[in-house]
């Protein structure tokens, strides 16, 4: 589903001590408050006004059509008047979406003249959020809380940020992962638990055999790989008189979309140890196949796959990209310290500064022909590096802020897409952290999630956050992980 197919559940607390006349004034500035956040352009998904909710079967009932509404990514709530929060431990004991409290209230000031008890007893969402509060805190609810007013700009772009990491939970609640082959062999980081995977987080990873993909190859028609020829001409630029090689990556690319569109599957995973009847290693055919949203992982590498797709999701309708990536090597001159990332072949056109250019070049790995590739520098700017790794017993998140730049030198004789970046809060202290928190050689580069979101999403997830920051150093971080031991085992 598209974001703009999503929509977020707006639920109001009161009672009826209040009467009726309150009750109507609550439940039309509630649509009120909706309709306006609808048309402010912040907000990525529509907001709904359900209820003013009044009761614990009322507030069950919501919440049980919420658990039940695939289009429901999430509930938000907000207590414009009291709302005694017993009522909602029913409700909230059986929340399976993720939940926003908005502590916010109608009125932007205190009108001087006019508050009396009648407008005390309508405005007291300072009261109500507490009461509301205290429940989710006693029922250790994995929860967002926004406070600010409604109708500001910066309250409604945190609103639509965290509606973005939702969106990420019920994509990811439905993603399905297609292994070509098995990962690449003695590889520790490209392991994990497949059924606690799909336990906690949703994903179905399954393996589909080479040979089935190369059947389906076999199938593809030339006016096929025609029109997927034209597309790429009017994406990318040619830099190879080698027509073949790039219709042989055509034929892999409609091959894989196929049979990742026949099983519903939005991430894909390969090893270049694997190519049973195959010519070439999917390059081209993989880098396109991501820009059009799928997720990739080299090396059989389904987790970071299915994190690229996800994330993907998450920021659909931004332009700064997403995309696979990994560490490759280091530029150590003292203080102009940079790691370059890159991959074989795989890394997305979405982050690249200019127009990509389709070249062929000798893999030097793989035992296979030359394959073409899309050749780009990534862009310069703020983004975050994420991998998800397998620590026995639980999943950890871990997320680290960089700064892209444009490369600092040319490197004419590297054949493949590049992006460079500064580590926080520098190079090494940064590899130290990264290295002693357990974190993969493959990540998703992203230009437009950022470390909250994927905050949240973890929050939403239940699993473990790691956060490398400007600000983080050696020492934090091992006493942040040792803490984090003790309350996961406690879990």
């Amino acid at each position: 589903m598209a974001l703009k197919n999503y929509e977020f559940w707006f639920v109001v607390g009161s009672q009826f001590l209040y009467g009726p006349a309150v009750l109507e004034t609550v439940a039309a500035r509630a649509q009120e408050m909706v309709d306006k956040m609808n048309a402010s352009g912040k907000l990525p998904c529509r907001l709904v006004y359900k209820v003013t909710a009044k009761t614990n079967k009322e507030i069950a009932d919501v919440v049980r059509e919420a658990n039940y509404d695939n289009a429901c990514a999430g509930i938000i709530t907000w207590c414009h008047t009291f709302s005694p929060s017993k009522m909602w431990i029913n409700g909230f004991a059986n929340l399976q979406k993720p939940y926003l409290h908005f502590a916010t209230q109608y009125n932007r000031e205190i009108p001087n003249d006019e508050i009396d008890m009648d407008f005390m007893n309508l405005n007291q969402a300072a009261h109500g959020d507490r009461e509301h509060g205290f429940i989710a805190a006693r029922l250790r609810m994995p929860r967002k809380v926004i406070a600010g007013y409604w109708q500001d700009a910066d309250v409604q772009e945190r609103i639509g940020s965290w509606m973005r990491a939702a969106v990420g939970v019920a994509f990811s609640k439905s993603l399905k992962v297609m292994r070509f082959g098995d990962n690449m062999r003695e590889v520790a980081v490209t392991e994990g638990d497949k059924v606690e995977v799909q336990t906690k987080l949703g994903w179905q990873v399954n393996t589909w055999p080479v040979g089935t993909l190369v059947e389906t190859m076999n199938a593809v028609t030339e006016e096929e790989i025609d029109q997927k020829m034209t597309e790429y001409a009017s994406l990318y630029d040619f830099a190879t008189d080698d027509i073949e090689t790039v219709r042989y990556q055509a034929r892999e690319e409609i091959a894989m979309k196929k049979m990742l569109d026949a099983e519903g599957c939005m991430a894909f995973a390969n090893t270049f140890q694997d190519l049973y009847g195959m010519k070439q290693l999917p390059g081209l055919a993989s880098q396109h196949l991501m820009a059009q949203g799928y997720g990739y992982g080299g090396e059989g590498d389904w987790k970071v796959s299915a994190m690229t797709a996800i994330m993907k999701a998450m920021s659909e309708g931004q332009t700064g990209g997403t995309a696979f990536m990994e560490d490759y090597t280091y530029h150590l001159e003292k203080g102009n310290e940079y790691s370059l990332g890159a991959h074989m072949l795989e890394v997305c056109p979405s982050v690249a500064a200019d127009k990509p250019r389709i070249e062929v070049h000798p893999l030097g790995i793989g035992d296979r022909e030359p394959p073409a590739r899309l050749v780009f520098e990534g862009k310069a700017g703020s983004a975050i590096v994420v991998s998800l790794v397998d620590m026995g017993g639980r999943l950890r998140l871990i997320c680290q802020d960089i700064e892209c730049v444009k490369p600092i030198m040319d490197m004419p004789n590297l054949p493949v897409a590049r992006v460079m970046w500064r580590a926080m809060p520098d190079l090494t202290t940064g590899v130290e952290c990264w290295i002693t928190a357990g974190g993969a050689h493959h990540t998703v580069l992203s230009y437009d999630v950022t470390a909250e979101q994927m905050k949240d999403w973890a929050t939403m997830m239940d699993i473990e956050f790691v956060h490398i920051t400007r600000d983080t150093t050696v020492e934090s971080l091992e006493q942040q992980l040792f803490l984090n031991d003790l309350a996961w085992k406690l879990k």
